[in-house]
């Protein structure tokens, strides 16, 4: 079991990559905290996952329930090894200008200040234990962009080179810090990266990908499970790609 003996904080685990990540953590002997915006998912997440799973409500966006949350799975479980900065969303495909401000904010506070935040709860307590991990899940949206999704790409852009200088910064606290960046996945946000969700809109998605298809939860997770583990020491500052090649 590669991950025997930690402890991991996963958000947006309730579904899509969070929860794939969640099941293959707790099935390589982690015990996992699944936090959610949705508190009642997360809790079904969490049962499914098995009795290592520990269900937490937690909007990322907001510092009191980031805070809140940290506090729960840290008195849980006596100790934190790795935070998976997994929670995003997306605006709809559409005209850069016809994106809301309260979208805008939304599409940020959830992919880019949930890493501020989360660092301000959890960093600390790295540094008291020695070291840890962080894993963002970044897009390749922050790497080769897609029209009509100009916000979205600029939040991811800026997970990508976050999680660099993040691992600049935090090296001689012995904290990794690296990001993943998948192609479009079968997850609940594919309908609003293609505004439709048509058997055309797909076609003309999967043709850019060169291998052929869209990522998978379980394509992330076992990307996230290597950068999470002991096997990974050396890796920090990374973005991997798992796309295919689309970004080739």
């Amino acid at each position: 079991m590669r991950l025997k003996g930690k402890t991991a904080l996963i958000t947006g685990a309730a579904q899509g990559f969070g929860f794939g990540i969640a099941e293959t953590f707790v099935r390589e002997g982690a015990r996992v905290a699944v936090l959610d915006i949705n508190g009642d998912k997360a809790k079904e997440a969490a049962k499914a996952i098995g009795r290592k799973a520990f269900a937490v409500a937690c909007d990322v966006g907001k510092g009191k329930s980031v805070d809140s949350a940290v506090a729960k799975v840290i008195a849980r479980f006596g100790r934190l090894d790795i935070v998976v900065n997994n929670a995003g969303i997306s605006h709809r495909n559409q005209p850069m200008l016809d994106v809301s401000e309260a979208e805008f904010d939304r599409v940020f506070d959830v992919n880019v200040k949930s890493i501020y935040l989360m660092a301000k709860a959890t960093v600390p307590h790295f540094r008291e234990h020695g070291g840890g991990v962080i894993l963002n899940i970044g897009s390749t949206a922050g790497v080769r962009p897609r029209p009509g999704l100009t916000w979205y790409n600029g939040s991811k852009g800026a997970a990508n080179l976050l999680s660099k200088s993040m691992a600049v910064e935090l090296a001689p606290d012995r904290i990794r810090v690296n990001a993943i960046a998948p192609v479009a996945g079968e997850t609940p946000l594919l309908a609003t990266f293609m505004g439709e969700d048509t058997p055309e809109k797909r076609k003309a998605f999967t043709a850019t990908i060169p291998w052929g298809r869209f990522s998978t939860p379980q394509d992330i997770a076992n990307a996230a499970l290597f950068l999470c583990s002991d096997e990974s020491e050396m890796v920090t500052g990374s973005v991997l790609a798992v796309d295919g090649g689309r970004c080739v």
